[in-house]
């Protein structure tokens, strides 16, 4: 299933990515959610172009539910999507699997930030506009 500003990445899991018992770290997790949000935001959103208009996306708060272990050589997908925005705030769900078996899902939010005075502002005009034409395709 296709979900408004979706992307998906191929992931090796590093030998530095386990612990000690050849388990994937959960701080890994963090990573990888970071990779995907900059793919969602080169495919969709660049953040250049936002720091070029003065303000930056932030995170407020980041839930991981770790549903079983990921070990060295591994196949992870990850994926993830914007469900929802609000007046002041973006939604990401996000999800990592392994050989079609879910593994891990992530739920993030955030805000964005003028640059100038380091306060939230409202989601951005172009950002909304894009976000409600993707969902009613």
């Amino acid at each position: 299933m296709t979900h408004p500003f979706q992307v998906s990445l191929s992931i090796q899991v590093k030998t530095y990515d386990t612990d000690y018992a050849g388990v994937v770290s959960n701080l890994v997790y963090l990573r990888w959610l970071e990779d995907l949000r900059l793919a969602l935001l080169d495919a969709y959103f660049p953040l250049q172009g936002q720091l070029a208009q003065g303000y930056t996306p932030v995170l407020r708060r980041t839930e991981i539910d770790y549903r079983r272990p990921v070990r060295l050589f591994d196949p992870v997908i990850g994926r993830m999507w914007l469900p929802k925005i609000s007046h002041m705030k973006w939604y990401i769900s996000a999800e990592f699997e392994v050989e079609g078996s879910l593994v891990a899902t992530a739920e993030q939010v955030g805000a964005f930030l003028d640059l100038n005075t380091w306060k939230p502002i409202p989601v951005p005009p172009d950002f909304a506009r894009g976000f409600s034409s993707l969902k009613s395709e």
